[in-house]
């Protein structure tokens, strides 16, 4: 699997990781969400045993195994300017326009070990 970043997506990302280690988890959330279900990406400080790695230049992007069957397996993630989120697609379908970033990093050393991450 890869990730095509934009450059501008690549800067804006990288500013989000910091000087803190973590990666980038592309993940398919359906709970409590209210619809099919959305796309997100989840800052994490480390990896679940079920994630694989994706190609995405420098950055560390990872998804668990059995999400890759929601994505093609070439994808593009892009960014504008003054827009908060970033837009996720491929050749043939647009996956969000809004896809936001949530940064877990602090988070998971209150959480125990569930399944679902809280949305800020």
């Amino acid at each position: 699997m890869i990730i095509q970043v934009s450059p501008q997506a690549e800067a804006r990302l990288v500013e989000q990781l910091g000087d803190q280690p973590g990666f980038f988890k592309l993940f398919y959330d359906t709970d409590g969400c209210g619809c099919d279900g959305i796309t997100v990406l989840l800052i994490l400080n480390e990896r679940d045993s079920d994630d694989v790695p994706i190609e995405a230049g420098s950055l560390p992007f990872v998804i668990n195994k059995q999400q890759q069957i929601y994505f093609e397996s070439c994808l593009r993630l892009q960014s504008e300017n003054n827009f908060p989120s970033f837009r996720l697609s491929s050749d043939s379908i647009i996956y969000g326009s809004n896809v936001k970033v949530h940064d877990l990093r602090d988070v998971a050393n209150v959480m125990s070990e569930s399944t679902e991450w809280p949305v800020r």
